[in-house]
């Protein structure tokens, strides 16, 4: 596979790539800068999660300008994380392009290889299938208890986000329904497990679950809330839509929306929290049609 990326994209040299490299090394270096020296890996981890959504507002922005800029504070974080890794003798820059070039090519067999993949879904299967032998071989080789299946999932994704990873990867093992329809059913069943668990729950005068007189009905439903949620982001992954990015979409509408109603309440020298619920619903409708 790589005797065929070898023949047939020529590589070319990143002198700029280069430069910053170097650059890094020298904020690193005994008469480099005080803070950079200071650094760990920890004490930056924040930074990455930082840069990287200020890079995803930027693209969901189509802002270019900006997307350059962000996406080279991302590649900062990457670099200087290697170069603390490279000044403690644990790997450099050079071994983490080498690795990921090597996985990425590795998942690609269909085009790398002799394996084909007629769209991006069938892409997206025979990656979750390549991910699962890597596992089973690593597993196989590890002289201690293999990794669960879900043990690469990181905890600190965004809830939606970790529970479509979570999901996909337990379809991998073949824990999958056959139909979007099965899916549907499954939601149908926690919307009804949800409406008895509130239901059933101690009752504020606003209609909120008194988690004060008693805190385990207020966690059943919290919990039975998850659940409609988990249910519904497998409808997402089973349609093949990103459940994070499609209620990251609806956020944005929403902010739009509300946006023109504060707009045309201020028109009439109002505030929003001044208008009836028709008025409301009056502007909220009036910004839907301008959208179409």
């Amino acid at each position: 596979m790589t005797e065929k990326f070898v023949a047939e994209v020529e590589a070319v040299p990143h002198p700029a790539f280069d430069e910053f490299v170097a650059t890094i090394e020298a904020l690193r270096a005994p008469d480099g800068c005080p803070w950079d020296k200071e650094q760990t890996h920890r004490s930056i981890a924040g930074n990455m999660v930082e840069e990287a959504y200020e890079a995803v507002d930027a693209i969901e922005a189509d802002d270019t300008p900006h997307m350059l800029e962000e996406l080279g504070d991302v590649l900062l974080q990457v670099v200087l994380q290697s170069q603390i890794a490279a000044d403690a003798g644990e790997f450099t820059i050079d071994d983490v392009c080498r690795v990921v070039n090597e996985k990425i090519v590795r998942r690609h067999p269909h085009v790398f290889g002799e394996m084909t993949a007629g769209d991006a879904n069938e892409v997206l299967d025979v990656w979750d299938q390549i991910k699962m032998a890597e596992k089973e071989a690593a597993d196989a080789a590890a002289d201690a208890a293999p990794a669960g299946l879900l043990d690469g999932v990181p905890k600190s994704f965004p809830a939606l986000k970790q529970a479509q990873k979570i999901s996909r990867k337990a379809a991998s093992a073949g824990f999958e329904w056959e139909t979007v329809d099965d899916v549907w059913a499954k939601v149908d069943e926690e919307i009804a497990e949800l409406k008895a668990a509130y239901g059933a729950a101690p009752k504020s005068p606003n209609g909120k679950v008194d988690g004060a007189e008693n805190p385990a009905a207020l966690a059943a439903v919290e919990l039975e809330t998850g659940d409609v949620l988990f249910s519904l982001v497998n409808v997402a992954r089973k349609m093949g839509v990103q459940a994070e990015e499609a209620l990251r979409a609806t956020c944005g509408k929403f902010r739009t929306r509300w946006a023109f109603m504060e707009g045309a309440a201020a028109g009439q020298g109002r505030r929003v929290e001044d208008l009836s619920m028709e008025e409301m619903e009056g502007l909220w409708q009036m910004s839907k049609a301008l959208e179409g």
